[in-house]
């Protein structure tokens, strides 16, 4: 069975690659548990701080197999059920990481492949990028990726792309949020390189410890959001990162004699 994805990993990246362009990257079960499978692995290795997300081809990624969709239709609602859980395991495992996730976007990121990017930490798109949630115009949802995107760019900005269906450039990703960055395609992926490996230079203690507070204040009131930050905070200076960092910083402010 040929893999869907590559995955390598260099000074401190975990790269995780969608290798499958003849189909647009599209996603089908196999492609599917090999991303769990390979994020799993990047959690667990302490050599990798940082992981990127990107695509080989013209585009990031497609969406959901449509064929694998054609191949389910008389499929029973236990059956549909289990396919469905199985991609949304993918962003559960992105957002309970403690270590960021940056998505590489070129070309078009549609509809489920929307949603994997925006379940990234970061997003990187490249100036040609264009981003969409057509599922409405076939008679679809984008039910599991809602709930990322409405927290990204706000109610109005979320239902205006999932009931219009409308694909949009990468300008205006950024300037509702929906990406992080925009890059020029010249030089491209040496910026996504650079910035990733500026994240895997970051000690991996408070890395984790931002990463988890960030999301946790989802499900927090602005007063538990604050005793939430209380609580991190005193957890942070008890790192051997902390102290480290404290006292290379006061040794350089120090005065020459």
């Amino acid at each position: 069975m040929t893999a869907r994805i590559r995955v390598d990993v260099a000074g401190a990246v975990g790269r995780v690659t969608l290798a499958r362009p003849e189909k647009k990257n599209a996603l089908d079960s196999q492609t599917i548990q090999e991303l769990v499978d390979a994020l799993m692995e990047f959690e667990g290795d302490d050599a990798v701080r940082a992981v990127l997300l990107k695509a080989d081809g013209d585009d990031f990624c497609a969406g959901v197999d449509l064929d694998r969709l054609a191949e389910m239709l008389d499929a029973t609602p236990e059956e549909h059920e289990r396919d469905v859980a199985a991609l949304g395991k993918i962003f559960t495992t992105m957002r309970g990481m403690q270590k960021p996730v940056v998505a590489a976007v070129q070309g078009h990121a549609l509809a489920g492949g929307c949603g994997l990017a925006t379940a990234c930490d970061v997003v990187l798109a490249r100036d040609d990028a264009k981003f969409g949630y057509p599922e409405v115009r076939i008679g679809f949802i984008p039910a599991m990726v809602m709930n990322m995107l409405r927290r990204s760019v706000g109610e109005k900005h979320a239902f205006d792309l999932v009931a219009s269906g409308r694909t949009i450039n990468a300008v205006e990703a950024e300037r509702i949020g929906l990406v992080s960055r925009v890059l020029p395609a010249a030089g491209f992926e040496s910026e996504v390189e650079r910035y990733v490996l500026g994240l895997a230079s970051s000690p991996m203690s408070s890395m984790g410890l931002t990463k988890r507070l960030f999301y946790r204040l989802d499900l927090l009131s602005f007063r538990d959001g604050i005793a939430e930050g209380i609580t991190s905070n005193v957890e942070a200076r008890q790192t051997e990162a902390f102290r480290t960092g404290i006292l290379s910083h006061t040794r350089e402010s120090e005065p020459s004699q």
